[in-house]
């Protein structure tokens, strides 16, 4: 990706299975934060959810987030990025979070979508690193 250091390009590798913790807020002020799977397009991360949930919401009405991104074998580095939500979209949702199972759920099967869900890609533009 053009805006992160090249020093943490293997934690945005699909190999490298990193969890991206996101931070959005609440209706009152207050964080909230979710471990999810994550992808990029050279220029944005990509996350997926399902429409309605708590993070859905609060990107949809406040579209700032806080991310970190830990090194799954060394928990002491890592990268915080904030950014702007800069598109959200159900085209292309479902086949997005099935590429993301197919990363993270390499030798057991996805449990696939509930009943009546519509998953959402959320394309967030990094805007500010902090490096660890």
């Amino acid at each position: 990706m053009k805006n992160i250091p090249e020093k943490y390009h293997d934690l945005l590798k699909d190999e490298t299975r990193a969890f991206l913790f996101l931070a959005t807020t609440m209706k009152d002020g207050s964080p909230q934060v979710t471990p999810i799977w994550f992808n990029h397009d050279d220029q944005h991360i990509l996350i997926n959810s399902a429409k309605g949930r708590t993070k859905d919401r609060n990107m949809r009405a406040r579209p700032r987030v806080a991310m970190v991104i830990q090194d799954p074998s060394d928990p002491y580095r890592y990268l915080q990025i904030r950014g702007q939500v800069v598109e959200i979209t159900e085209e292309g949702g479902l086949e997005h979070i099935k590429e993301l199972a197919r990363k993270y759920y390499i030798d057991k099967p996805w449990r696939g979508n509930g009943p009546g869900e519509v998953r959402v890609i959320y394309k967030i533009l990094p805007d500010k690193l902090d490096e660890h």
